[in-house]
């Protein structure tokens, strides 16, 4: 019961938002005449246009890639048994935006630009993992200082790249790809995000079990039948991959895969087979009222998303932060 009524809340919050995000913005349109354009009774018009052509595709991938965003975080903290995992935090983000950053700058042809996000998100993951191992245990302070100290490689050499192109189209680019948006969302660029999302979902729901076994460690889920090393590495393939080609299309944009399954966890309880799910629409609910926000709180001008979702996620991680500190410390 616990879990319809969450789904049902969040999916009641998305539609709200998603009516809202449709009817707000520069242009307010009315919320009859958004009613009116989705269902095809307005005919041809500006506001038609405006409705179907550049906010309506603008919203599901809002959706999209919050949704996929909040599942990756969700993944990750099971694989890594770390609440402070995070496609943003781990460097996934940031190593997904590097390398779709090096194939616009080098000029390559844009189905490449998938596959230069994945290469980078690939690279980011194995360098923070291999460094939160060195020694043969992870902390939380290890994989932390990791993921930093990725983040701050991977910006330099954005910034590098920014530096060294006189290209003002690789700059824009750049700065897209570095403050996270959703403003060039059409509706060619929603079909590959939305169909590796259902396919990364579905085969997660599928692996539900073998993730709740890594909640119990990594002995006890040895000793019921889990390879630990090989499941995580499919799953670490498949979470980049998911990550990587959201970032292609919005950027990076962080902390949606911390905030949010943390709230899921507390709404639903750990077991994947409703956290997956319940996630998903938390994410999509959230990154699209956060968009919400960035297109209207400085209207006519628009903010990033990505520097809302930190301005919310920062404190969030601090509070975590905190809150591990006083945990370690009653258990001393």
């Amino acid at each position: 019961m616990r879990f319809v009524l969450v789904t049902a809340v969040l999916a009641a919050v998305l539609v709200l938002g998603a009516v809202f995000s449709l009817a707000l913005g520069s242009a307010r349109i009315p919320v009859p005449d958004v009613v009116r354009a989705l269902t095809g009774q307005a005919g041809t018009g500006p506001f038609t246009t405006i409705v179907l052509d550049v906010r309506l595709p603008r919203v599901l991938l809002a959706a999209v890639v919050g949704a996929g965003l909040a599942v990756v975080g969700t993944v990750l903290q099971a694989l890594v048994r770390n609440p402070l995992a995070d496609p943003y935090l781990l460097g996934i983000s940031s190593g997904a935006s590097t390398g779709a950053v090096v194939v616009v700058v080098l000029g390559v042809s844009a189905v490449s630009m998938p596959f230069g996000a994945f290469v980078g998100s690939m690279v980011a993951l194995l360098v923070v993992y291999s460094m939160a191992r060195r020694g043969g245990s992870m902390t939380t302070g290890r994989l932390v200082l990791a993921g930093v100290a990725v983040q701050y490689v991977l910006s330099a050499l954005t910034s590098l790249l920014l530096v060294t192109s006189s290209d003002t189209q690789h700059l824009r680019a750049i700065l897209f790809w570095t403050l996270g948006g959703l403003g060039q969302a059409r509706w060619h660029s929603l079909t590959v995000p939305a169909l590796v999302l259902l396919v990364g979902l579905v085969l997660l729901l599928a692996l539900a079990r073998p993730l709740d076994l890594l909640l119990v460690g990594e002995e006890g889920a040895t000793v019921l039948g889990l390879d630990t090393a090989k499941f995580r590495a499919a799953v670490f393939v498949l979470a980049s991959l998911v990550t990587a080609v959201l970032v292609t299309v919005s950027g990076s944009i962080g902390f949606v895969g911390l905030m949010v399954p943390h709230a899921a966890r507390m709404a639903v309880g750990a077991s994947h087979r409703a956290l997956l799910p319940v996630a998903a629409l938390g994410g999509a609910a959230f990154l699209v009222l956060a968009d919400l926000a960035a297109r209207t709180v400085a209207a006519p001008e628009e903010i990033p998303v990505g520097v809302l979702t930190a301005l919310t996620g920062g404190p969030f991680f601090l509070w975590l932060l905190r809150r591990g500190r006083r945990t370690e410390g009653m258990a001393e």
